[in-house]
This record gives C-alpha cells, sequence and structure tokens, in this order.
C-alpha cells in the first residue's frame, strides 16, 4: 500500500513511519509539508500522493496547552481531522485516525471497553472526541484510541524522567493515576496488522497490563540503572497543573480480540527493550 502519514514528525508519527515502513511504501507528511487546518494545503499534499491509507496522528497532545487556548485546539484536533477525513474521502482512501483515553471521564475502576459511553472532561479530550465523530463519516475508517506514549525519536514521559535522574534531579510524577502505557512502534505494528485485515471501526490500543506513571518511571529508572528512589510519587491534586487528568483509564482491548488479533506485549517487556535503546 501507498501510506500517507500525518504529523510525521511527532512521537507516535514517527512510531508509525517506522512500523508500516517494514512493508508499505510510506510517505511522511509533517507541519511543514501540509498544515491539517489548511483544507487546500493537506488535499494537494495527498493528492501528489495518491495514498491508499492516510494515517492521521498530527495533533496537538498537550492536555494543558489545548485548554489554555481551547479555539487553536478545535482548530487542529477537530476541524484539522476534518479537512484530512474529507482528504481521503475525495481520493479514495482509507483512513487510520489516532484519538485517546482522555475521551472518557476517569471514573470507572475497571477497564474502559470500546462501547463505554464517553464523557471527556478536558478540551483536549472533548475535541478529539468531535474529531472521532467526523471520521464514523467515512467508510474505510478505523479509530484507535491510545493511552501514554513512550518510544524512539522524540522526548517523551520515560525519557523526560531518565533525564532528569541522569542529572541527579529529582522526577515528581502523579502516584494515583493509573492507565495503560503504549509503546509506539509496537502500538504502529498493531494499527498496521488491522489496516491490512481487520474490520473497519473502533479500537482501544495499548501494551498489555495496566500501571500507575509512578509505577512507570521508576520501572524506567531501574532498567536503567538509575536511581529510582528520586523518582517521587505525589498525588495528582498537588501536581499543579492547568487541566485535570484522569484518575483510571486502563484500556480493554474487545475489538482487537473480536477481530482475531493478537495483543501487543506487556508494557514492562516494551518499556525494557526501549530503555535499552537509549
Amino acid at each position: 500500500m501507498r501510506v500517507a502519514i500525518t504529523g510525521a514528525a511527532g512521537l507516535f508519527g514517527q512510531g508509525l513511519v517506522a512500523a508500516f515502513s517494514t512493508r508499505h511504501e510510506v510517505f511522511p507528511l509533517t507541519r511543514a509539508d501540509a498544515d491539517i487546518t489548511d483544507a487546500e494545503a493537506i488535499y494537494a499534499a495527498l493528492e501528489r500522493i495518491r495514498p491508499d491509507l492516510v494515517v492521521h496522528p498530527a495533533g496537538i497532545p498537550d492536555i494543558d496547552l489545548c485548554d489554555a487556548d481551547p479555539a487553536n485546539a478545535l482548530r487542529v484536533n477537530y476541524q484539522g481531522t476534518c479537512n484530512v477525513t474529507e482528504s481521503a474521502r475525495h481520493l479514495g482512501a482509507g483512513l487510520v485516525h489516532i484519538s485517546t483515553d482522555a475521551v472518557f471521564d476517569g471514573r470507572k475502576t475497571t477497564p474502559y471497553v470500546e462501547t463505554d459511553p464517553t464523557a471527556p472532561i478536558t478540551v483536549y479530550g472533548r475535541t478529539k472526541l468531535q474529531a472521532e465523530q467526523a471520521v464514523k463519516t467515512l467508510e474505510r475508517h478505523w479509530t484507535f484510541r491510545v493511552s501514554v506514549l513512550f518510544g524512539p525519536g522524540k522526548t517523551n514521559f520515560v525519557e523526560k524522567g531518565l533525564r532528569k535522574l541522569a542529572a541527579g534531579e529529582a522526577y515528581r510524577v502523579a502516584s494515583d493515576q493509573m492507565g495503560s502505557a503504549t509503546h509506539t512502534v509496537d502500538a504502529g505494528l498493531k494499527i498496521m496488522e488491522v489496516a491490512e485485515s481487520g474490520p473497519h471501526g473502533l479500537y482501544h490500543l495499548a501494551n498489555q497490563g495496566a500501571c500507575t506513571r509512578f509505577e512507570l518511571a521508576r520501572a524506567a529508572a531501574e532498567l536503567a540503572g538509575l536511581d529510582a528512589e528520586k523518582v517521587i510519587g505525589v498525588p495528582d491534586a498537588l501536581m499543579q497543573r492547568r487541566a485535570p487528568r484522569l484518575k483510571y483509564s486502563v484500556l480493554e482491548m474487545g475489538a482487537l480480540r473480536h477481530a482475531g488479533i493478537a495483543l501487543p506485549r506487556p508494557w514492562q517487556e516494551a518499556l525494557a527493550e526501549y530503555v535499552r535503546t537509549l
């Protein structure tokens, strides 16, 4: 397949490029190549490529930044996705959209399934949910909700902590946010597998297992041979952040199971491999 990937310079974008390049002809698109908020620009870029599939992780993933500027978050996360969706429709391409666990409110105490009601509590979550609804108007679409990302190519939650610890600094992280962790290349390979042969629709996707941000950061420190005692667990309420975070956002991957696709490996295995590459 000819695969165009938006947001190719981003954390997940780089993982998706690495995954899809193993079997397909990939055309990475950065903001400099085509700004998704410019309908004409993104259509022109995709028309030149004539992709069979568009993979769309581009957007503003920073929860606090979205909260600080809701209009821009709507313009990029929602309207940008509308532009990509319409371009894919006109070109007859399938569309993979990357969404988020932030479409939920975090009040459950058992894993979220694809059919659970959505109730986003942040601007980021609301704009991503609106984007999901726009993508559903396309016949050939797949939407993947992912959680805490780590992987090669760009600074992320795990790498940020390891850099602080290596410099002798403490790393303060929330101790009471339970969720799923997602290795970008692992997720990219599963997305590719679904797009090649799986049913259209909505999927939850993460590495297997659940952990708090504290457990993830401390495990990374131990794997890197750094002082894990300097990873300091702090209640989320004391983290002094602009937008609220989900207390619980573990993702159940029922749609993958139903499609007969093996789940990604446990987050501990993916994390160990990632830390070895740093």
